[in-house]
């Protein structure tokens, strides 16, 4: 496959670099990316660019930090070997000393961890390495999970939702839209020897299963407008973990879980993004 290497030179590094990761890999079709010391590389396919979409995502910054690029396209090679070149395994040490080791199948094995999860990410998101997950992960190996229904909204790889069921949720569904993850969760869930359900859509399939604890590491928007389906699936006193924005969302978020009977209970805050633990009042 060929692919267009675009260069992002960046005037504040912090926190345009995570942003733009966000808006092109999680949002957009890139699928690699290199940080440099004034900004990052930026690898998609060469039949996805788009320079103009590009350009609309780096106005997303502009409010902050100037943001310049150039492009090339890049020479044939094993694509694969050089990302496992790049991609490192992650030790996720939670606020109760508990620790868990995210790695791919060609990282190495560990003994001296909690838990240990072997995802192969290819192009979904959620490997530990974003911050958002990196919390959400945090969370699920502090609360106890044993014996509950567990629901994990947009899934990616099914890290998350796999945590979950290593820790003894008696049920767990994944729900992703993308056809992509979906097929990425299902292999990654027979790596770990894990029995879960996964299902393609959006948060319209929810119907009358009910959760003790629903994750949905996403996007605010997503968040804001999906919120009451969430609360509407999730038992009384039951937790809603959200993630996948930053700290400054914090506010409408919060205001708009109080309007849905939720309660905060719990705030994250890890390089500008945050993560929130609320229960549901009964």
């Amino acid at each position: 496959m060929k692919y267009i290497e675009v260069t992002i030179t960046l005037s504040q590094t912090d926190p345009a670099s995570d942003i733009l990761i966000d808006l092109l890999g999680n949002e957009g079709p890139y699928d690699s990316f290199v940080e440099t010391p004034d900004g990052l590389k930026a690898y998609v396919p060469a039949d996805n660019f788009d320079e103009q979409w590009l350009q609309q995502q780096l106005l997303e910054v502009a409010d902050f930090c100037q943001a310049t690029y150039t492009f090339e396209a890049m020479p044939d090679k094993n694509w694969n070997e050089e990302w496992e070149k790049q991609h490192k395994p992650v030790l996720v040490e939670a606020d109760n000393g508990k620790r868990l080791w995210v790695r791919a199948p060609f990282h190495e094995h560990r003994t001296d961890v909690d838990w240990e999860l072997e995802i192969e990410p290819k192009m979904s998101f959620g490997t530990a390495h974003h911050q958002t997950t990196y919390m959400m992960l945090s969370y699920l190996s502090e609360l106890p999970v044993q014996g509950l229904k567990v629901l994990d909204m947009g899934c990616g790889t099914a890290v998350l939702a796999l945590l979950a069921k290593v820790r003894g949720a008696s049920y767990v569904e994944g729900i992703d839209i993308d056809e992509w993850a979906y097929n990425n969760a299902m292999e990654n869930a027979e790596r770990n020897n894990a029995q879960l359900t996964i299902r393609i859509g959006d948060a319209s399939l929810l119907g009358d299963t009910q959760f003790d604890l629903i994750i949905a590491n996403i996007n605010r928007n997503i968040l804001l407008n999906d919120m009451a389906a969430y609360v509407g699936v999730l038992n009384p006193g039951g937790t809603l973990l959200l993630s996948g924005f930053y700290e400054s969302d914090v506010p409408a978020l919060q205001a708009h879980a109080l309007n849905l009977g939720l309660q905060l209970q719990e705030t994250k805050v890890r390089q500008t993004w945050a993560a929130l633990r609320f229960v549901k009042t009964a």
